[in-house]
């Protein structure tokens, strides 16, 4: 044990103990070893490293053990008067000392003859912790040390001397050779310094002392930060309720986090809102949280489509549902999925439905599908709705394009409709070098994609973030031959013209939702000109990748 110095011994009055250097002046030990600090100093010496001599400390945490036997919370937290110059433990991850087959386990102790310290050879119990709290331990033979007075505070180490537990207790009986001891990720839980100290599985350490850190700093300099509601927001409405009582500090809910939330992006989210509390939220992609509808194809005859309703959270989808279905079955099944997806949003963030569909499936009238059975309102006019190609959003070419063009509108107040008027006779490859020469952002059709295919599929293959039109508008029977006479198509472009201007292309969709709203109370809702208004809206930042191929769908 040469080269673990980091063992120590611990006095206080007359109680003698064990502890372990966790850092350049902290030590762990038991509660009841130091239970006479107020009335007796704290003495610490380092017996592989005698020169050190014997230092004073204090006890700067504490684990809340109130004095019994079976009261949990037996770990305290030593300062040293200085710093030491030793290397502090290392720790194993959580559950390491159950192993198959069960590993031989060590502690080094100092019982009543052995000032210099002795070391007992034990193995951990496998299967639930004691009241949640202990692990226990038992010999590994009947002849060796047995567990005793003066070993309480001592690291239980694996043979590579990575610390898995802390001894706490013996157990009573002359012929018994047992005890328990406190698991790392129990620890943690009394003192949550020790969760950046501790391998976390799903969690870089790296990652785990950022989040200290930012803990660290909020506790000390930062605004006033709501535990609580720091841990909901993390874990979100599908994740482990908060515990009874509330968390008492921001380090408890971190580490609470860490180590008892199955799901690793929580330790992220909880930092990032950390962070966004300290210095203001950072700059921002997008300021929509979809919730994604896409359909596809799905290979199983032509009336059979793939669908999958996902939350888009912290840059990644999170499926709510996914199932191969009829085209009929398409509408109830998204209805009963939306609300589970808006549920899964960050609270307060700003939802938008986007309907990602097949080019064919583009002029659907989805603004226009009731919530639900015992909710008639549309779905226009209950969030911003958009749709999607979802052709485009296989195109890397595109994406590129459009997250420069996004860039572009950004810093811009709004965007000019370039219209394709109702009977154009421009001819598609003009169209195209139109909107390529103009650095089109919005485009406005007369018509809906049944009647002017061919310059719609200009639009869509040209990266115009935002095209517009009426799912009804006109329908004349020869796109290009032209009308006479006024055009619904034409007066749709007039009316839609004079509507967006000066409106920043990121603000559309709550913008449209306000004129759905509109034309869903008129008194002659069909003769209003935004009734049927379908806006293709697609900024990639919006559109995370998808987390489950859409061909392998639920059955």
């Amino acid at each position: 044990m040469s080269t673990a110095a980091w063992h120590a011994r611990i006095a206080c009055g007359a109680e003698v103990g064990a502890g372990f250097l966790v850092s350049a002046r902290q030590v762990l030990t038991c509660a009841h070893v130091v239970r006479r600090s107020a009335t007796a100093d704290v003495r610490v010496s380092f017996p592989n490293r005698a020169e050190l001599g014997e230092l004073t400390a204090t006890v700067a945490v504490h684990g809340g053990w109130r004095g019994g036997a079976a009261d949990t919370g037996d770990l305290a937290v030593l300062e040293l008067e200085r710093e030491v110059p030793l290397a502090p433990a290392v720790f194993a991850p959580p559950g390491a000392e159950c192993g198959t087959p069960s590993p031989e386990l060590v502690a080094y102790g100092f019982p009543r003859g052995y000032e210099e310290g002795t070391l007992a050879l034990y193995r951990a119990l496998p299967g639930p912790l004691v009241a949640g709290e202990w692990r226990q331990l038992e010999a590994v033979s009947g002849h060796g040390q047995p567990l005793a007075e003066g070993f309480s505070g001592a690291a239980v180490t694996l043979a590579d001397g990575s610390v898995v537990g802390m001894v706490t207790s013996v157990a009573g009986g002359r012929d018994v050779r047992a005890g328990r001891m406190l698991p790392t990720e129990v620890m943690a839980r009394h003192w949550s310094g020790l969760g950046e100290l501790v391998p976390t599985p799903g969690h870089g350490a790296e990652e785990l002392r950022a989040l200290y850190a930012l803990v660290r700093r909020a506790e000390r300099t930062g605004p006033r930060c709501d535990p609580d509601r720091l841990y909901v927001d993390a874990v979100g409405p599908f994740g482990p309720p908060l515990p009874d009582g509330g968390f008492t500090s921001l380090a408890s809910a971190a580490a609470y986090v860490q180590w008892e939330v199955p799901e690793p992006e929580a330790v992220t989210r909880f930092a990032d809102r950390l962070r966004e509390l300290l210095d203001g939220p950072p700059a921002r992609p997008s300021a929509w949280s979809p919730v994604v509808v896409e359909i596809e194809h799905s290979g199983a005859g032509p009336d059979q489509v793939t669908v999958e309703v996902s939350a888009c959270r912290d840059g990644r989808r999170h499926p709510v549902g996914a199932r191969r279905l009829p085209r009929a079955a398409v509408r109830s099944y998204v209805q009963e999925r939306i609300d589970e997806a808006v549920a899964r949003l960050a609270p307060g963030a700003d939802e938008l439905l986007a309907f990602v569909l097949p080019r064919e499936w583009l002029n659907e009238p989805v603004a226009h599908w009731e919530c639900g059975a015992d909710d008639p309102t549309p779905l226009g006019c209950a969030y911003p709705l958009v749709v999607a190609d979802r052709s485009r959003q296989r195109s890397g070419r595109l994406r590129h394009q459009l997250h420069k063009k996004w860039q572009k509108l950004d810093a811009g107040p709004g965007a000019a409709v370039h219209r394709v008027e109702c009977g154009t006779r421009e001819r598609p490859p003009r169209l195209r070098k139109r909107l390529w020469d103009d650095g089109a952002e919005l485009v406005g059709l007369a018509a809906p994609p049944t009647v002017a295919r061919q310059y719609f599929e200009v639009g869509l293959n040209v990266p115009v973030p935002v095209l517009l039109w009426s799912r009804t508008g006109c329908t004349g029977d020869d796109h290009g031959a032209g009308h006479g006479g006024a055009c619904s198509g034409d007066a749709f472009l007039d009316e839609l013209t004079a509507s967006v201007a000066g409106v920043p292309p990121a603000e559309l969709p709550r913008h449209f939702l306000e004129l759905r709203l509109a034309a869903d109370a008129a008194d002659e809702p069909d003769r209003h000109w935004a009734r049927d208004v379908q806006l293709l809206w697609d900024d990639p930042r919006c559109f995370p990748g998808t987390a489950a191929s859409l061909h392998s769908p639920v059955a």
